[in-house]
C-alpha cells in the first residue's frame, strides 16, 4: 500500500502541471505576445535573439624549437631554476618515452598529471616576469599534451 504523503506529492507534481499549461495555453491565446503575470500586469515577451558568432583567428602551430628557446633566454627565471626545470622536464619526457615503448608501466592518467603540474610550476615562475611568455605556455598547454601523449607525433619531437 502506499502512504498518503505520497498520493500528496503526486497530487502537487499534477497540479503544477496543469497549471503550467493553462498559462502556456493562456499565453499562446494572446496574438501580441504577451502574458499576465500574477500581480495582472501584462509582460511583453521578447523573441531569442542568437548570440553573434564570435570571429577567432586560428591558433599557429606550436614551434616548440622557439618556446624551448624563449624558455632558455627569459630572466624571469633564474638558472638553478631552470636546470631543476630541465631536468624535471627531461624525467618527464622519460617516463612518456618508456610508456610509449611500452616498457613503463606509468599510466596516461599519472602522466597527465606530472605534465600539468610541472606546467603549473612553470606558469607559477612566468607569470609576474614574463607574463608573454605565460600566456603562450598556457595556449599551447594542450598542444604540448597532444605532441606528447601520441606516440607517432612524440617521435617526430625527440
Amino acid at each position: 500500500m502506499s502512504s498518503p504523503s505520497i498520493h500528496a506529492g503526486l497530487l502537487s507534481i499534477a497540479l503544477a502541471i496543469v497549471l503550467a499549461s493553462a498559462e502556456v495555453a493562456q499565453s499562446s491565446d494572446d496574438p501580441t505576445g504577451s502574458s499576465a503575470d500574477a500581480a495582472g500586469a501584462v509582460v511583453q515577451m521578447r523573441p531569442i535573439e542568437a548570440p553573434l558568432p564570435v570571429a577567432r583567428t586560428p591558433e599557429p602551430p606550436l614551434d616548440v624549437a622557439a618556446l624551448k628557446t624563449r624558455l632558455r633566454e627569459t630572466s624571469a627565471i633564474g638558472v638553478f631554476t631552470k636546470l631543476a626545470l630541465s631536468n624535471q622536464m627531461d624525467d618527464l619526457v622519460q617516463q612518456f618515452r618508456a610508456h610509449h615503448l611500452g616498457g613503463h608501466q606509468t599510466s596516461v592518467a599519472k602522466l597527465r598529471q606530472l605534465y600539468d603540474l610541472l606546467l603549473l610550476k612553470v606558469l607559477a615562475l612566468l607569470q609576474d616576469g614574463d607574463p608573454p611568455l605565460a600566456s603562450t605556455i598556457a595556449r599551447s598547454q594542450e598542444a604540448i599534451w597532444i605532441l606528447l601523449a601520441d606516440p607517432e607525433q612524440f617521435k617526430s619531437v625527440t
